[in-house]
């Protein structure tokens, strides 16, 4: 007799598109990115993270509509790259350190966490793993809510 398979084996959970923007670290580069995306009534900001270094910056965002962000980014010619990262609204009784031991318990590794914009006030994190998928799918069976693209707008 077969096993019966998991029922969320295979199942993509939301996965949200991150853009590394990659500045030179000058005086004003930052402004110049942040103003022009808010050229673009359509695309919201959902989550900003800057790493400094002595030479540039990259600077991690999250909007509310990746296509349109990727042409923005394109077209005023900024030099930036694209990952998945899973999105987590925390309960009350849920934290970042419960995401963690999930996380360990199944052997994912995180690379960055870091706070997103929710305009009706829950705690919410981006985070990177070493395996997007899996990690959103542990996070699921361990019932965090996962939040996707279609929920910053």
């Amino acid at each position: 007799m077969s096993q019966m398979p998991d029922v969320e084996q295979g199942y993509a959970p939301p996965a949200v598109r991150q853009f590394s923007v990659f500045l030179d670290n000058r005086v004003g580069k930052l402004l110049e990115l942040l103003q022009a995306v808010e050229e673009r009534p359509d695309l919201n900001l959902a989550a900003i993270s800057v790493v400094d270094s002595s030479d540039y910056a990259v600077v991690r965002m999250i909007f509310s509509n990746a296509d349109a962000a990727r042409h923005l980014l394109s077209r005023c010619r900024f030099t930036f790259s694209e990952t998945s990262v899973v999105v987590v609204a925390l309960a009350e009784n849920q934290s970042v350190s419960s995401i963690c031991l999930a996380l360990l318990a199944a052997e994912v590794n995180i690379r960055f966490v870091y706070p997103v914009f929710m305009s009706h006030g829950d705690s919410t994190v981006a985070l990177s793993a070493d395996d997007t998928q899996f990690a959103g799918q542990v996070l699921l069976r361990k019932r965090f809510r996962l939040l996707g693209e279609e929920d910053f707008c």
